[in-house]
Order: structure tokens, then C-alpha cells, then sequence
């Protein structure tokens, strides 16, 4: 029954091989379809909303039917079975529903998905339009520009101006009844006139090469006479140098060395020519001499070679090698430390005479990657000296000419940009390379012109003539004043350590005639073990116990009376003095602390210096205030008043004369020495 109704439903349609087209159907056609039944055709009449609601009754139903058949059959009876039929008949007929149903469902779908598809075929159409129509408006587009950007040659050509046109140019040329209302016209009348000035200028150009042809030919005639007169002065020049020996006038080593100063970087190129200058005209005997290799100097300003033989040959060595090991990141940046702290090949030697023929060396060296100079010295006396040991430092490289000029220590890098340089290849400070390079003072670089200011830093350090001029005589003073200044102390801390303290002739009235108390001990102090003893701390608080400072210890006794004095003497002495901060061991430990007499003779050598200079340069200050010292502790010691319950005669018994033995609360005794009467009183 099923099998029949289904085929009464299928729908019989005739297609074509031709597919004609929607509305052109003909007649024949028509009528076929109105004769059978056709699911495409009802499912344009009916209402999809409408199904669904029939699809959800007829669900609704054959629940209904399942449950009552199960219920049926649950009971049992006789007259169940014809109600379980008729109820199953029912069910079949909503199942004939529901595939209806979805045969209709699943056309709509497909007319669906066939209308989707003719849309996006015409919206293809309409895009592939589209991109046509947008691919000729660039080629147009381009057309234009290009149009819009052409050039002719005769605007690359500089023509003269129009009012210099009209008015230098022919009449049979400028036109300027015409040319004046065609812009045209004008551009071809301008080009004319162009053509006219370069056929002028050509031959002109042709006259002045054969000028220059003849200028040539004369030039060549006359080196050739130069070159025969070249071997004619050398040869005078050679018979020349026993007179220039004789007379000091060594013109022909002059000549050398500043065709060797040619290639110096500017900064020593500087110091050359302004050491030079102060030697001859201030100091004969300053002596200026260059150092270093000229060749390697030259090889700095050389271009690079062609390096494609160099390639070739690493290619073949490469071949060779079969295993090379790669450099570790630490022999890298030792590489580029070594790098960046390079030297130029060229330095500068100033041997600079003292009074007694000592001499310092003094050699300038020039960082080129650092843009900094830098100097070694080294002090040669005419006589061998015997150090001392508290004398070791005097004279050293490392600190005989630090503080030159206050606060330049030169164990800093005076050049801003240097420390960015030392962050990337990991250099935590220049003063770890000043004993390899050589200190960077200040007044090292003044010398060679440079200047590197802090506030305002400049993008390029030009070496200065002027500056460095500014400062030449001054420092070349100061370095003499040094040497000598440290070669006294050298001879005189020879005496000091065997207990003798030197004094000269000229000194000789600022001391009484006898002074018992005597210099014992003098030895050189670690700064650090100066920092720790407990009566500096005054002068640590005070900022005064740096560390390019010198240390030392005195020790004077008499009797059963040790006085200690630590002494710190500043590199600039004999301008800047010596401090001393005293300790006295008897019946106690007295210092300035807890006792105002010691305060006092701290003041006397410390603040009364200027009594004790001696004749100028003050080199024997520092000997004469030890001196100062052993006599007053004679005088601390004289005075002090005798304890009664003591049996025996005095300790110390009075020999010096004084006016009054206390003053004041404090019972102050008197210190200063009154030459010539000879008697001690207060201040």
C-alpha cells in the first residue's frame, strides 16, 4: 500500500538537454505539469512556519499513539489487538507526514542553496568588473604622473635670469616683442642665448688649456734645475754640520725632528710646538725630542689596500685548517680593551734641568681611541742618592707628580664620553691601567690644547694652541718647583731616620742654642694605619688625611717623656704645609683632647708655620718644625711644676728663660721663642 502511494507521489519530470531558461517554457511544458503531482511546485505555495507546526503536531501524535500501544499492550485482552492495528494504521499515516515533511524540507533547502550560489555568481561578476575598471584607473593614474612628471633636458640646465636675459642678450635673439607674451617663445630664445654663451666660453676654455700647456712646460724646466740643486745643498749641508756643532746650532736634527712632528696627533703636535717655543724663548734647558716609530705613525693615515689577495689566501688557509676554535668571549673583550686603550705609535720626551742637574723626563703619550694624553716621569740626579726607606714614594712615577695642581690626582679619566666607552667593554675605571698608560692630568691635556668641560661637552675635542700656552710656563715651574722640593725632602729624611734633624745656617735663630729633647724615630705610616690611631681623628674629620697624601710618624723623647707626632704632608709642599697631631706618653697619655698645652703646640707648627719657612722655597719647613718640636717639649717639660712628695732632685730642671711660666685658668705655658733676647712667652 505504501509502495503504491509512493509511487502515486513521485513526481514525474521531463528536463531537457538544452536547460531552457526561466519564463520560456513553452506551452507543451505547461501543460505536462498541471497534468502530475509535483512536491517542487507545492513547496512555493506552502508556508514553511505552517509546516513546522504540523511537524511538531504530528511528533506530538505519534508520542501520543507510541504510549497508548504500549499501554494497550501492557493490559492484554482480546479486543486489544484491533485497537493496537488501529492506532499502528494511524502512526503510519504521521510517519507518511513526517517524510513528507522532510522531502519538502530538503528542497527547500536545495532551492535555497541554488539561489545562494546564482548570487554569488553575479557578485563575482560584479568583482571581477569591479577590478578591471580599478586596474585601468591605475594604468591611467600612471599615465598621467608620468605625464605630469617629465622632464625636459633644458630644465636641468641653468639659465640665466630674465632681466640679466634682456639685457645682455641681441635683439636678433631676446625677440621681446614676441618672447615677452609666449612663455614658449621665451624658453626657446633663453636656450638660444645659452647655446651663444657656451661657444664663448668653450674657446675660451681652449685658450686656457694651451696657456697652461705652456705653464707646464716651464714648471718641468725648472725642476729639473731644482733637482741638480738638490744634491748641491745636501752636499753644503753635510760640510755644514762641524760649524753647527761648534756653534750650537744644530739646524740640520731641527729639520729632522719636525719633519717627524708632521705626523704626531694634534694634541702632541701641540705640546711639540709649545714646548719648543717656551725652551727657546724662557728655558735653553728645556729639551723637546719625539719618540717612536715614524713608520707605523704613517701606516695610521694610510687607506685601506685592496683586500681580495688577503681573502684569497684566508680561503686557502681555511681549506687547509680542518678544525679552528673560536675566540672565547673573554679573549674578545681583552681584545677590544686592548683596543680602545691603544697608544699612538709617536711620543713626546720634555727633559726638564733643575738648579743641582737633576732632571725629570717627562714622556707624553696620546690615547686615540680614548682622546686623552697621558705622561710617565722619572727624576735622574747628577750624583747616585741613597734612598731612604721612609723616602720610597718620594720620588716614585706613580705619585711624584700627583696633585701637581690641587685635587689632580690624575687617576680619573678627564674625558666625559670615555666612561661609556669603559661600559662596553667592561673597564670598571682607568686608574687599573695608569702604571701600563701613564696618569691623565689635567694639566697633561691643558698642555696638548685639550679641554673637556662638564657643563656644556662638545661633540668633537679640538687641540687649542692658545691654551696650551696659557698654561706652559706656569706648570713648567711647578714641575721644577716639585722636583726640587722632593729631593730636599729626600736628603733630609735621610738624616731624619739616623735621629739628626737638619738644620741650616739660615734657621739657625729660630731655636735656642741648647735643646736637650731629641728626634728618635721617624718611619713612614700606612694611611690606613693613620686613619685608625686615636689622636688623628681630628684631622680625618676634617677631611685632611687623603689618600694622595704621605704619612709619617715622629718619635722625640727625653727622659722618661716619649712624644708622638703623625705627620701629613701634602704632595704640593713646601706651599702647602705639613699638619702634625701630637700624642705625649708621660705620667699619662696627653693629647690635644685633654690637654691644652698639647693643643698649643699642635698650633705652633701647624698654625705659626709661616715663622718657620726659612728663606725661600721653604724646602727646610718641614725640618724646622720637628725642630720646633724638640723644643717645645723641653719647655713642656721645664715648666711643668715639681711634686713635692717626690724625693730626689728634678727630672727636667728649668734651662730656658721664660717671662711667665702660666697664664690663665687653663695654666698655658709659653711657647714662642723670642729671637735675639732668647727668653720664651706667651702669645
Amino acid at each position: 500500500m505504501s509502495s503504491e502511494s509512493s509511487k502515486k507521489r513521485k513526481p514525474k519530470v521531463i528536463r531537457s538537454d538544452g536547460a531552457p531558461a526561466e519564463g520560456k517554457r513553452n506551452r507543451s511544458d505547461t501543460e505536462q505539469e498541471g497534468k502530475y503531482y509535483s512536491e517542487e511546485a507545492e513547496v512555493d505555495l506552502r508556508d514553511p512556519g505552517r509546516d513546522y507546526e504540523l511537524y511538531k503536531y504530528t511528533c506530538q501524535e505519534l508520542q501520543r499513539l507510541m504510549a497508548e500501544i504500549q499501554d494497550l499492550k501492557s493490559r492484554g485482552g482480546k479486543d486489544v489487538a484491533i485497537e493496537i492495528e488501529e492506532r499502528r494504521i494511524q502512526s503510519c499515516v504521521h510517519f507518511m507526514t513526517l517524510k513528507k515533511l522532510n522531502r519538502l524540507a530538503h528542497i527547500r533547502l536545495k532551492k535555497g542553496r541554488d539561489q545562494t550560489h546564482e548570487a554569488k555568481q553575479k557578485v563575482d561578476a560584479y568583482h571581477l568588473q569591479l577590478q578591471n575598471l580599478l586596474y585601468e584607473v591605475m594604468h591611467l593614474q600612471k599615465e598621467i604622473t608620468k605625464c605630469l612628471e617629465f622632464k625636459s633636458k633644458h630644465e636641468e640646465i641653468d639659465l640665466v635670469s630674465l632681466e640679466e636675459f634682456y639685457k645682455e642678450a641681441p635683439p636678433d635673439i631676446s625677440k621681446a616683442e614676441v618672447t615677452m607674451g609666449d612663455p614658449h617663445q621665451q624658453t626657446l630664445a633663453r636656450l638660444d642665448w645659452e647655446l651663444e654663451q657656451r661657444k664663448r666660453l668653450a674657446e675660451k676654455y681652449r685658450e686656457c688649456l694651451s696657456n697652461k700647456e705652456k705653464i707646464l712646460k716651464e714648471i718641468e724646466v725648472k725642476k729639473e734645475y731644482l733637482s741638480s740643486l738638490q744634491p748641491r745643498l745636501n752636499s753644503i749641508m753635510q760640510a755644514s754640520l762641524p760649524v753647527q756643532e761648534y756653534l750650537f746650532m744644530p739646524f740640520d736634527q731641527a729639520h729632522k725632528q719636525y719633519e717627524t712632528a708632521r705626523h704626531l696627533p694634534p694634541p702632541l703636535y701641540v705640546l711639540f710646538v709649545q714646548a719648543t717655543a717656551y725652551g727657546q724663548a724662557c728655558d735653553k734647558t728645556l729639551s723637546v725630542a719625539i719618540e717612536g716609530s715614524v713608520d707605523e705613525a704613517k701606516a695610521l693615515f694610510k687607506p685601506p689596500e685592496d683586500s681580495q689577495d688577503d681573502e684569497s689566501d684566508s680561503d686557502a688557509e681555511e681549506e687547509q685548517t680542518t678544525k679552528r676554535r673560536r675566540p672565547t668571549l673573554g679573549v674578545q673583550l681583552d681584545d677590544k680593551r686592548k683596543e680602545m686603550l691603544k697608544r699612538h705609535p709617536l711620543s713626546v720626551m720634555l727633559d726638564l734641568k733643575c738648579k743641582d742637574d737633576s732632571v725629570l723626563h717627562l714622556t707624553f703619550y696620546y690615547l686615540m681611541n680614548l682622546n686623552i694624553m697621558t705622561v710617565k716621569a722619572k727624576v735622574t740626579t747628577a750624583t747616585e742618592l741613597i734612598t731612604p726607606i721612609s723616602a720610597g714614594d718620594l720620588l716614585s712615577p706613580d705619585s711624584v707628580l700627583s696633585c701637581l695642581y690641587p685635587g689632580d690626582h690624575g687617576k680619573k679619566t678627564p674625558n666625559p664620553a670615555n666612561q661609556y666607552q669603559f661600559d662596553k667593554v667592561g673597564i670598571l675605571t682607568l686608574s687599573d691601567y695608569v702604571l701600563e698608560l701613564g696618569h691623565p692630568y689635567l694639566w697633561v691635556q691643558k698642555l696638548g690644547g685639550l679641554h673637556f668641560p662638564k657643563e656644556q661637552p662638545q661633540q668633537t675635542v679640538i687641540a687649542d694652541h692658545s691654551l696650551s700656552a696659557s698654561h706652559m710656563e706656569t706648570t713648567m715651574k711647578l714641575l721644577k718647583t716639585r722636583v726640587q722640593s722632593r729631593l730636599a725632602l729626600h736628603k733630609q729624611f735621610a738624616s731624619l731616620e739616623h735621629g739628626i734633624v737638619p738644620v741650616t745656617s739660615d734657621c739657625q735663630y729660630l731655636f735656642p742654642a741648647k735643646v736637650v729633647s731629641r728626634l728618635v724615630k721617624w718611619v713612614t705610616v700606612a694611611h690606613e694605619d693613620y686613619m685608625e690611631l686615636h689622636f688623628t681623628k681630628d684631622i680625618v674629620d676634617a677631611g685632611l688625611a687623603g689618600d694622595t697624601n704621605l704619612y709619617y710618624m715622629a718619635l722625640i723623647e727625653r727622659g722618661t717623656a716619649k712624644l708622638q707626632a703623625a705627620v701629613v704632608l701634602n704632595p704640593g709642599y713646601s706651599s702647602i704645609p705639613p699638619v702634625f697631631q701630637l700624642c705625649l706618653n708621660w705620667k699619662g697619655e696627653k693629647t690635644n683632647s685633654n690637654d691644652d698645652n698639647i693643643r698649643a703646640m699642635e698650633g705652633e707648627v701647624n698654625v705659626c708655620y709661616k715663622e718657620l719657612c726659612g728663606p725661600w722655597p721653604s724646602h727646610q719647613l718641614l725640618t724646622n718644625q720637628l725642630q720646633r718640636l724638640c723644643v717645645l717639649l723641653d719647655v713642656y717639660l721645664e715648666t711643668e711644676s715639681h711634686d713635692d712628695s717626690v724625693e730626689g732632685p728634678k727630672e727636667f730642671p728649668q734651662e730656658k728663660m721664660c717671662l711667665r711660666l702660666f697664664r690663665g685658668p687653663s695654666r698655658m705655658k709659653p711657647f714662642k721663642y723670642n729671637h735675639p733676647q732668647g727668653f720664651f712667652s706667651h702669645r
